[in-house]
């Protein structure tokens, strides 16, 4: 019997795209404060550039721009990225897959990997207390611990009192959200979502999900068969 469903967070729960858009259009805003540039401009250049080549984006725009800088000027944009507070979203099929799951007297979990300050940003504009019973940032327990560390893992199952094989994960990185089913038990489903920026990364030891869909009310059909 399936007791608790726990959940990645971007490209899973949220639109990783939606928020590196957020991310840009504060720092096209900043750098239009600072050097006259125009805002739309800034942010299409930073996401085309992105598109390029995800490394040094920030670099290769102002050396684009032809403009003379030092590291500290890099740092702050990258802390303007990571820190602000995004304009972002739950995907559309989240919410009432909650509630229903809810319904069931599922416990909902997030484990989820990125910097301290920008999840927690992300986490507070989406109100996700209002929904989950336990959230997980890896990164508060060290970036040793990130997935697919089973220590996050082992920490909800304790938090939750249930058995591995009563917990699915629901991720979509086959890198690090599916290799847990190695270690414990756990019931794990792939959630392919559009534009996923993760989505072709390798698998860990080619260790596979159980399950694949396409939006989260499978996950209901999922709960419900395996019970």
């Amino acid at each position: 019997m399936i007791k608790a469903v726990v959940f990645d967070l971007d490209d899973t729960l949220i639109s990783e795209h939606q928020y590196i858009e957020s991310g840009y259009q504060k720092v096209a805003e900043f750098l239009s404060d600072k050097y006259g540039w125009n805002i739309e401009n800034t942010k299409k250049r930073l996401l085309e550039l992105l598109e390029e080549d995800s490394k040094n984006v920030f670099n290769r725009l102002l050396e684009e721009k032809q403009v003379n800088f030092e590291i500290p000027e890099i740092l702050e944009l990258v802390s303007i990225y990571r820190n602000h507070l995004p304009s972002i979203e739950f995907f559309c099929d989240v919410i009432p897959a909650l509630k229903v799951l809810k319904e069931k007297n599922i416990k909902l979990g997030i484990i989820t990997d990125g910097y301290i300050e920008t999840q927690n940003n992300k986490l507070k504009v989406l109100k996700a207390e209002k929904y989950f019973d336990s959230i997980i940032i890896t990164e508060e327990l060290g970036r040793e611990y990130w997935k697919p560390h089973p220590k996050p893992f082992e920490m909800i199952r304790h938090e939750f009192d249930i058995q591995f094989d009563e917990m699915v994960y629901v991720g979509d990185n086959p890198k690090k959200d599916f290799y847990i089913r190695k270690v414990y038990p756990i019931h794990t489903i792939r959630i392919l979502r559009e534009d996923s920026v993760y989505g072709d990364e390798e698998y860990k030891e080619d260790i596979r999900e159980e399950e694949r869909i396409l939006k989260l009310d499978d996950v209901i059909e999922y709960v419900k068969g395996a019970k």
